[in-house]
């Protein structure tokens, strides 16, 4: 194989790759000696047809098969020995080909421009740590004790009231006539809460244990029976069991019965668990702040074929004419977002980082845990959509870029309150919303919020599928 690199303009460049006759009728021989074992032909022994049989019978299938396999590895090749990265897929121009006769075709690529990533080691960011007080700890432990139901039962001569628990068996019928779903066993409501029927709590209040009680109430909109939607009922209640609400004591045996070893274990969980609830917010807000330092690094060229692809997809959805109307602010959003992609590409393949198949799977659960009652869902959508987790997989690939760039980077860390993390969270927010709305209006916000504001970068690397434009043979 030779190869002569011709047109070279810019990141654009035309490689003439030559493969002579002898390789082309070695790789066509090695063709046809492998199809001649397993091929059956009347009046041939099997391993036994003739070469020119062979040739009549499945050459072009054969000449076909062949050029694909070559072009895919000598256009390979050719780039990697060249070293040149591609932005998309080259083209292939067929110039000499068929069979008994070289090859000649041009690759015409675009390259991905150089990039320094040196500047990374002195990017600046924040770094937050969130120290909760002792008092922020012992409030969260006090609203878990408040929203546990705890209850004692009541003397026999006690009349329900608001927060008293009542326990009560039913038979309900409307029009005198009962129907599905119109009867219930042990039924607890706690008064005061109206969870059950609307107006159904305040009938049962004053009421004793061992008691008959008539309550009426109109059955909801989402009633399975449709037919009695919005019909009133009349519940015959018997009432079972009158608890009133007992103070819970916060010491070692509710912390035991919340899962923790003691009220010290206890404290400790529920302080990470705060500050965990901001940790994942700040730390994109770190992540934002790292993305915009790259913003600002100096690449000489993009990769027209690459603007073009990202403005399209900024612009996907919207009338020609307004998309021609918004071309020159989506031009400066692609042109940043294919930036901070190739720096980030740069970077990961320089560090050799690489997303393990048990760290995406890990990512797959993650996402089943966010679904409840969903999981089965979840998991036949990642396996039935390669798309789906291949894009995954870049998210989980861009985490591990930006905790490698955090590394070398130059964190300014902060130990702030929760009350000081709430408030940067909230500034920043507020930020974010009056920057687009500067940009946009009505109709350009509602692209830019879907599009940009999550600071999405493309980190995938460009795959290599040969376009081929077949034009003469000679």
């Amino acid at each position: 194989m030779k190869v002569t690199i011709e047109n070279k303009k810019g990141l654009n460049k035309d490689l003439k790759v030559f493969v002579d006759k002898k390789t082309m009728n070695t790789y066509m021989d090695e063709k046809y000696n492998e199809i001649k074992e397993t091929v059956n032909l009347k009046g041939f022994r099997p391993g036994k047809v003739p070469k020119e049989i062979l040739k009549r019978q499945f050459g072009k299938a054969v000449f076909s098969e062949v050029l694909d396999k070559i072009l895919k590895e000598t256009s390979t090749k050719a780039l990697e020995e060249n070293k040149i990265k591609p932005a998309g897929q080259p083209k292939l121009d067929l110039k000499t080909y068929g069979e008994d006769k070289e090859l000649e075709y041009i690759i015409s690529v675009t390259e991905l421009p150089k990039v320094e990533t040196k500047p990374i080691e002195n990017i600046k960011f924040d770094q937050y740590t969130v120290k909760i007080d002792a008092k922020e700890t012992d409030k969260r432990i006090n609203e878990i004790a408040k929203n546990q139901p705890n209850f004692k039962d009541s003397s026999l001569d006690s009349k329900a009231k608001d927060g008293d628990l009542v326990v009560f068996d039913y038979t309900a019928t409307v029009d005198d006539k009962p129907f599905k779903g119109g009867e219930g066993k042990n039924t607890q409501l706690t008064l005061g809460k109206d969870l059950f029927l609307k107006g159904f709590d305040k009938q049962l209040i004053g009421v004793k244990k061992g008691d008959e009680k008539i309550v009426e109430a109109v059955l909801p909109e989402n009633f399975p029976e449709k037919d009695l939607i919005n019909k009133k009922a009349k519940f015959n209640c018997i009432i079972t069991s009158l608890k009133n609400p007992e103070k819970i004591v916060i010491n070692d045996e509710f912390a035991k019965n919340l899962g923790a070893k003691d009220l010290k274990d206890l404290k400790l969980l529920i302080s990470k668990q705060i500050k965990d609830e901001y940790k994942n917010s700040l730390e994109r807000l770190s992540k934002n702040q790292i993305l915009k330092e790259l913003e600002k690094f100096k690449i000489n060229e993009i990769p027209e074929n690459l603007l073009e692809e990202e403005i399209k997809i900024l612009s996907q959805g919207m009338k020609d004419d307004d998309a021609k109307k918004n071309r020159k602010n989506f031009e400066e959003v692609a042109k940043k977002r294919i930036k901070v992609g190739l720096i980030l590409n740069e970077f990961g393949e320089q560090n050799k980082i690489k997303v393990t198949e048990q760290e995406l799977q890990a990512e797959v659960q993650k996402q089943v845990r966010m679904m409840p009652g969903q999981e089965k869902m979840v998991i036949d959508f990642y396996q039935k959509n390669q798309s789906a987790l291949a894009s995954l997989r870049g998210t989980v690939y861009e985490e591990k870029i930006i905790s490698a760039i955090k590394e070398k980077a130059k964190p300014n860390n902060k130990e702030v309150t929760k009350d000081q993390a709430e408030k940067i969270l909230k500034d920043s927010q507020k930020n974010e919303n009056e920057n687009l709305k500067e940009k946009t209006d009505v109709k350009e916000k509602k692209v830019e919020t879907k599009k940009t504001s999550s600071k999405k970068s493309s980190v995938k690397s460009p795959k290599l599928k040969p376009k081929i434009k077949k034009v003469s043979k000679k």
